[in-house]
């Protein structure tokens, strides 16, 4: 194991999560980004479970000395058993930033994730509202004009096909919990392994859903920077797949 990865332990839907690493993919002055395993909340919450922030927060204190509290500013969340890509900041100043592009459509994320069967059409936007369940932790497709439903809108690819199961290709154009893993349920076609969503359609496994590619504009320099990250290739489902010719920036 490097020196930037470190192992992390927590649960996730009452099931015993595997132990895994974090690993920081690049770092400079201004920002930090990271490949989050499965089953690591991205920030804290009322579990108090231990999460990745923090965690960020100490490597930043003891690597470089910092006294006091660490500033790392959050820019955008994946849910517990979602690993992928992030990108944290380290000033404010690049955190709002970062927000301003979210806010207007600069900032990219894209997933790969293995569906029960295969979608028709094989590629589509799908278009919906969304409302968030505070108390069970469950978010629900609701109809326009329902009180504290928020838009939801991605695009999904099939990019290959395998034993009943489809590989696909989605952009996020909306930011919303769960929003993925609702709307693939929702055309009755769940992610693979997701038991909260996935109804009688659900096929039981480790949830296959990656951010695979984070492109944005660098806070302070103004690059355009790219990220892509494979998902774990040995474990299943994705071993069925070619991963490497489904990775696009």
């Amino acid at each position: 194991m490097s020196d930037n990865e470190i192992m992390t332990n927590s649960p996730e839907d009452g099931e015993e999560a595997e132990r895994e690493s974090y690993t920081i993919v690049h770092e400079d002055n201004h920002i930090l980004v990271v490949l989050k395993p499965q089953n690591l909340a991205s920030c804290p919450d009322e579990s108090g479970d231990e999460n990745l922030l923090d965690l960020l927060k100490s490597y930043l204190k003891t690597t470089y000395q910092k006294p006091g509290n660490v500033y790392l500013g959050l820019v955008h969340r994946l849910d517990r058993p979602t690993g992928g890509l992030m990108v944290f900041a380290k000033t404010s100043k690049a955190a709002g930033r970062l927000c301003e592009q979210m806010r207007e459509g600069d900032f990219e994320k894209k997933y790969l994730a293995v569906l029960c069967g295969v979608p028709q059409p094989e590629s589509a936007t799908l278009s919906g509202y969304l409302k968030k369940n505070t108390v069970n932790n469950m978010v629900y497709l609701c109809p326009q004009g329902t009180e504290g439903a928020k838009p939801a809108v991605l695009r999904y690819e099939t990019i290959e096909k395998q034993g009943g199961l489809a590989l696909v290709r989605i952009r996020l154009f909306t930011g919303r919990s769960h929003q993925i893993r609702v709307q693939m349920a929702g055309i009755s076609h769940p992610v693979y392994g997701d038991m909260r969503y996935g109804g009688s359609h659900a096929q039981k496994g480790k949830l296959a859903l990656f951010a695979y590619s984070l492109s944005f504009t660098h806070p302070v320099t103004k690059e355009r920077l790219v990220f892509l990250c494979e998902p774990p290739k040995g474990e299943q489902p994705w071993k069925r797949f070619d991963l490497t010719a489904a990775i696009e920036p």
